[in-house]
């Protein structure tokens, strides 16, 4: 078996929706960029491939608890020259961005970090961060796909208009060669970009991309374009059915292998009842309106007047579905499968929204991981903790050195790159 992919996915003071209430939380720390970089140092000491960040464009219900605090690709910039070896991933909105101003920060970032930067290419969601951005609402999500793609295309031409060998450097003659620094003159839909690129030629050629397709045109756009994909796995079942559906268009679209890490919530103890009152202690400091606000969003519905302890009422088809296909996809199986009440479901959703949750000791967490990879359910996992940083320290310090006792992650980084950790071969031009 190859090595196993782990990313540490950073969100506040963890991915639990009460984990800032906990005592020992860090919720005083949220703006201090040397949290953050403690964070990336602690993953980087648990040899994880990447830390990586999701964003959004509007606050939420600010009452309910940290969502989005500082600016991820600024956060990156400082993570950067915190740590050594450690990839720097980020969330991009194709919706919101322009692909020039996307692409000479990426590039830039590619270049302060020596060759760590990946990107996570997404479609915004919700009217709420439409209204931040000069539209009444957010377009059809087939326009907004559209625009994923011309954007996609138009990131990667601008990375491409700086040759490998473009810089020169001459003090006596030419700083670059213009002949191998050529404009794009693209003319699209959405877009119209002349560049040439301002930022030369990245130390990965390109930013590693990668993205989290969940609907039938999320998938195709993951298929063409990205290099890793994030994913939700409620269980083995539909890991296994994601990644073979996705390594299926990957080879339609003529592409190499990429690497498939869902999402993954670790609850970890000395033994199982330690580890069941970690999560009974994050799940009990659970505002119960709060859950409703967060379900309510998740499914598209207000819920503030479904009874708490009857079970769900019937939810519409995934087809029907217009916000974010893939958790919804997830929700419909955890009612399908579990039949809970509205309570149980709310606090099943606390702690990454329907991801996989394990909850053990850590040979019982590494055995069900080590079963996921082997029987064709992940490549890997972004590991979402439920609180931090005592959720990450749990993992690194027990299930790491069990996973490296297996002979399923390494022991130590092999290469210098994002690429070198994920063994993706570097695009030339």
């Amino acid at each position: 078996m190859t090595s196993m992919h782990l990313n540490l996915f950073i969100l506040g003071c963890g991915h639990h929706k009460a984990a800032w209430r906990h005592p020992d939380s860090s919720v005083e720390r949220l703006a201090d960029i040397a949290y953050y970089e403690e964070l990336a140092k602690l993953a980087e000491r648990g040899r994880l491939d990447a830390v990586f960040f999701a964003d959004g464009h509007a606050a939420g219900n600010v009452a309910d608890g940290p969502l989005w605090t500082l600016e991820p690709l600024t956060m990156l910039a400082a993570m950067a020259r915190a740590t050594q070896h450690i990839g720097l991933i980020s969330t991009v909105s194709s919706t919101f961005y322009t692909p020039f101003h996307a692409a000479r920060m990426l590039a830039s970032l590619d270049h302060i970090s020596g060759g760590r930067l990946g990107w996570n290419l997404v479609t915004s969601m919700f009217d709420s961060e439409a209204r931040n951005h000069g539209l009444e609402g957010m377009p059809g999500h087939a326009q907004r796909y559209a625009r994923a793609e011309e954007f996609a295309n138009t990131v990667l031409a601008l990375w491409d208009s700086w040759s490998d060998g473009a810089l020169l450097r001459d003090r006596h003659g030419d700083y670059a060669d213009a002949g191998l620094v050529q404009p794009i003159h693209h003319r699209g839909e959405h877009f119209l970009v002349d560049g040439p690129l301002t930022v030369p030629r990245s130390p990965q050629g390109h930013p590693v991309l990668f993205q989290a397709g969940a609907s039938a045109q999320g998938r195709d756009l993951a298929a063409r374009y990205a290099e890793a994909i994030y994913a939700v796995a409620y269980d083995l079942p539909s890991a296994q059915a994601y990644c073979a559906d996705l390594k299926a268009r990957v080879k339609a679209a003529g592409r190499p292998r990429v690497a498939i890490m869902p999402g993954l919530v670790t609850y970890v103890g000395s033994t199982e009842e330690e580890a069941r009152r970690k999560q009974r202690e994050l799940d009990e400091l659970l505002p119960v309106e709060a859950s409703r606000r967060q379900l309510s969003q998740f499914i598209g519905q207000d819920v503030s007047h479904w009874e708490l302890d009857a079970p769900v009422p019937a939810l519409p088809p995934q087809e029907a579905f217009t916000g974010p296909k893939g958790r919804y996809a997830t929700i419909l199986r955890i009612i399908e499968s579990e039949r809970p009440t509205l309570r149980q479901l709310m606090g099943r959703l606390a702690a990454g929204g329907g991801h996989c949750t394990m909850v053990g000791t850590p040979e019982g967490i590494a055995d069900e991981m080590q079963r996921w990879v082997e029987q064709g359910g992940a490549d890997g996992f972004n590991l979402m903790p439920p609180s931090l940083p005592h959720g990450i320290e749990d993992f690194v310090e027990q299930v790491v050195p069990e996973l490296q006792r297996r002979g399923v992650f390494r022991r130590e980084y092999e290469g210098k790159t994002l690429r070198d950790h994920l063994g993706l071969s570097r695009p030339s031009c």
